[in-house]
């Protein structure tokens, strides 16, 4: 059998065929965490690991808004010295289930992985997200996740720290949001990715914050009745057009998978 031309007198036009880089993604997906992908707050679902599946009021007592990060060390190092385990937090993380619809999207992004780049930004921790999503069978679909750095110590605590730090006044002091999606995109230009729109998934006030950020060709879509809503709603009344991106409202990220696919239709 002869490949390509040779030897039928005719220019080989496939030569180097495979050799390209593949074409980059079109699209940026970013997503919440958090009553976002599950339909749960993980820091409030790990307290089934402590005895009794409830916290002292001397710890609850220590939370300062703004500072949930170091209010969640303290929960973490109390359940330590409870003697909870790995194994403990692990099957509690696996445990909980993904918000309604979050299936749906998933299997639908994951036949059209070639169009998306998907990232996830929470104020959650690593090790949480890592098992959680491992179980779920969806890690893979990430590009890459920013969350608050955790690991087991000697002691066999789970230990957890601060993301970053910032200037942002409307953030936590562990972590923006929109300080962390600007610097990727900035990175991905220098890669000579860019995006021609980019998707925001959320719930929270911390989402807000980088959706505000997005363009006229962006679409934010915050969970409905969520904090990330409501804001979005009090902004246009303030401002109207001051919040660019299209908002899509969802209660099943199924509705999210069905604008998705709608979009692909009018390429």
């Amino acid at each position: 059998m002869k490949r390509c031309c040779e030897g039928v007198g005719l220019p080989c036009l496939f030569k180097g065929v495979g050799m390209a880089a593949p074409r980059p993604p079109r699209y940026l997906l970013v997503f919440d965490f958090d009553e976002t992908i599950i339909n749960e707050n993980s820091d409030d679902s790990i307290v089934r690991a402590a005895p009794g599946q409830a916290l002292p009021e001397h710890i609850r007592q220590t939370f300062r808004e703004g500072s949930y990060n170091e209010y969640m060390q303290r929960v973490l190092a109390y359940m330590g010295d409870q003697g909870v385990k790995m194994g403990a937090f692990k099957a509690v993380y696996e445990s909980i289930p993904l918000s309604p619809g979050m299936p749906d999207l998933f299997q639908f992004l994951s036949k059209h992985h070639e169009l998306f780049e998907i990232i996830l930004i929470s104020d959650a921790n690593m090790f949480g997200i890592e098992c959680t999503l491992k179980a779920a069978g969806f890690y893979s679909l990430f590009r890459k996740i920013f969350s608050n750095p955790s690991s087991f110590d000697k002691r066999g605590y789970l230990t957890l720290g601060p993301y970053h730090s910032h200037k942002c006044l409307d953030c936590p002091a562990n972590m923006c949001k929109r300080k962390i999606l600007t610097e990727y995109l900035a990175e991905r230009a220098q890669e000579e990715v860019e995006f021609e729109r980019v998707f925001y998934i959320g719930d929270g006030a911390n989402d807000f914050c980088p959706s505000a950020t997005l363009t006229a060709a962006d679409v934010a879509f915050p969970r409905k009745g969520y904090p990330m809503h409501r804001m979005t709603q009090e902004m246009e009344k303030k401002q109207p057009g001051a919040f660019q991106a299209t908002v899509v409202p969802w209660e099943s990220a199924a509705e999210v998978a069905r604008y998705l696919q709608e979009l692909l239709k009018k390429r």
